[in-house]
């Protein structure tokens, strides 16, 4: 386990131990009336794994971001939430610049929760990667003396969404994830989920550039069972697993000054995972952690696949007061003009 997950585990716990307690006596408690703001701290960083194989050996990339800790910053009212996410420098491992090159990341998130499904929109950006597993491949190469292998005109955007559905109108989803609600009652649930992106790999080398585009389709079904070990502590554990399908295109620049044909490749995917969600919640103070894993991969060739293995924690702190009046008015207007608000 990395130092950034210790790390973030150490603050969770040590905040258990200094909260009180207050007492709710509704079985599932609504949030959506007060207004939410919430940060959360992860160290879930963008990596991509291929495995290939050249002359009977085989060989592994693994390109990263320079960042090792996300911040993400959002707003609750209703049954909209808005989340911004982004990597500072200020923090330990987002700053080393003249090993690993600059790094830029941009996530915006908008959420929809009408009655137990979640709707899901987001757009991500990245830009500046580096080879993270030089070591494997250059023999030579030292850690802390020499510089990574860097790619700082590869760029990757992303368009996505992601549509889950709870069966149970016992267990709250939302509560779990986006701690909108509070679940009074030990309980747990299938949640089927669809998701979706658009994907577009960007990259220049001496000038000349190239373009990969990906669509990607996933069908996933998860177990999340919502565990009250006390009256505002509770635990969550969950299994997924998923199959999807991929769309990918590649062109680049050539020397003459044309650009190649279009290389178009169709695969399967499949993934799976699982972790644990341990929260302290109060009308208007909650905190909490997290702790994923997901294995994500296909097969590129017979000979070559890529994969992405992702363990990383979370924390994340909130508070909720009531709207201010001209919030709420304002909202109230535009619910008139779009009642699925």
């Amino acid at each position: 386990m990395s130092e950034n997950i210790k790390f973030l585990l150490l603050v969770f716990f040590f905040s258990i131990g200094i909260s009180g307690q207050k007492e709710d006596t509704t079985k599932i408690i609504s949030y959506e009336n007060l207004v939410m703001v919430r940060a959360n701290f992860d160290t879930n960083i963008e990596d991509f794994v291929t495995n290939f194989s050249e002359d009977g050996q085989k060989y592994k990339n693994q390109i990263s971001l320079n960042n090792n800790i996300n911040m993400y910053l959002s707003v609750d009212y209703r049954i909209i939430s808005i989340m911004l996410g982004f990597a500072p420098r200020f923090f330990p491992g987002n700053n080393d610049n003249d090993l690993k090159g600059k790094s830029s990341y941009t996530d915006f998130k908008i959420r929809l929760f009408p009655g137990k499904l979640i709707q899901t929109l987001s757009y991500k950006n990245m830009k500046g990667f580096y080879l993270k597993n030089l070591g494997d491949i250059d023999p030579y190469w030292q850690e802390g003396r020499d510089p990574y292998i860097q790619f700082p005109e590869l760029r990757i955007q992303s368009f996505s969404g992601n549509t889950a559905y709870s069966f149970n109108k016992d267990f709250s989803l939302a509560g779990i994830y986006y701690q909108r609600e509070w679940q009074k009652e030990s309980n747990g649930s299938f949640v089927p989920s669809l998701d979706y992106d658009l994907t577009y790999f960007r990259n220049k080398d001496d000038d000349l550039k190239n373009k990969e585009t990906q669509f990607n389709l996933g069908l996933n079904l998860a177990y999340y069972y919502n565990w009250l070990i006390k009256d505002k502590i509770n635990i969550s554990p969950f299994a997924f697993a998923g199959i999807g399908g991929k769309w990918a295109s590649f062109q680049e620049d050539l020397p003459n000054g044309e650009r190649s044909e279009k290389d178009k490749n169709k695969y399967f995917t499949h993934k799976f995972g699982g972790g644990i969600h341990i929260g302290y919640n109060t009308k208007k103070f909650l905190f909490g952690g997290k702790l994923n894993y997901m294995s994500y991969n296909y097969k590129l060739d017979p000979e070559s696949s890529l994969y992405n293995n992702n363990l990383y924690g979370l924390i994340y702190i909130g508070y909720r007061f009531a709207p201010p009046k001209a919030v709420k008015n304002t909202y109230d207007k535009i619910k008139n003009k779009i009642p699925i608000l």
